[in-house]
C-alpha cells in the first residue's frame, strides 16, 4: 500500500476542487455561491471532510418533487424532496412561496403581460403563478454540487480509500445531511 506524504493536502485539493466548480456550475453568484465552503480536518486517527451551504442548496442540487409531478425524464422520482410535506422553511416565510416568488420577480425587475387585457400583470399575481408551477411541477436538478464531488472523489487513489474506509454513498449522505445547512 502507498504512504501518503500530506493526507491533509490530498483532501484539501479535493475539497478545492469540488468547490470551485459547484460554484462554476452554478448559474448566479448569489447567496448560495457564495455561502459553499468546505473544511478538512486531520486527527491522529480520523479525518473529517465537510461542505457547508445555504440549507436550500440541497434542493437546488438533489431537486424536488411537485405535488402533482412524475418527471421521471428528469429523476425527480428518486428525489428525497417534496413539496407540501411541510418540511420546508418556505411555507413559513411571509407570505408563503407566493411571497418569495413575488419578492425575486420584483428583485428581477420584469413582468409578464396579461394576455387578456394585454395589461402587465402585478408581481404578486407572477409570484403566485410561479409558485403554482414550482409547486405542482416541482423543480428539475443541478447536480451543480453532486457532479463534481463525485468527479473529484473518483479521482481520490484507491490506497486512501482502503486506509479509511470511504465509500462514496456513505461519505455522500454523510456531508449532505449533516452539513447542507447553514
Amino acid at each position: 500500500m502507498a504512504q501518503f506524504n500530506n493526507i491533509q493536502e490530498l483532501l484539501d485539493d479535493f475539497k478545492d476542487n469540488v468547490i470551485r466548480e459547484a460554484k462554476s456550475n452554478l448559474k448566479t453568484k448569489g447567496n448560495l455561491n457564495s455561502s459553499l465552503k468546505g473544511y478538512v480536518k486531520e486527527s491522529k486517527n480520523s479525518i473529517q471532510i465537510s461542505f457547508e451551504m445555504e440549507s436550500y442548496g440541497a434542493f437546488v442540487d438533489q431537486d424536488v418533487k411537485g405535488n402533482k409531478s412524475s418527471n421521471k425524464g428528469n429523476k425527480q422520482s428518486e428525489s428525497p424532496f417534496k413539496f407540501g410535506t411541510n418540511s420546508s422553511l418556505i411555507g413559513k416565510a411571509k407570505g408563503g412561496m407566493s411571497g418569495i416568488m413575488t419578492k425575486w420577480v420584483k428583485q428581477k425587475g420584469f413582468q409578464w403581460k396579461d394576455k387578456k387585457t394585454g395589461r402587465f400583470m402585478s408581481y404578486k399575481s407572477m409570484g403566485y403563478l410561479i409558485a403554482r408551477s414550482i409547486y405542482s411541477k416541482g423543480l428539475k436538478p443541478t447536480l451543480f454540487f453532486t457532479k463534481p464531488f463525485e468527479k473529484y472523489y473518483d479521482k481520490l487513489p484507491d490506497e486512501l480509500m482502503e486506509m479509511f474506509g470511504f465509500e462514496m454513498e456513505t461519505l455522500f449522505d454523510q456531508i449532505t445531511k449533516s452539513n447542507f445547512k447553514k
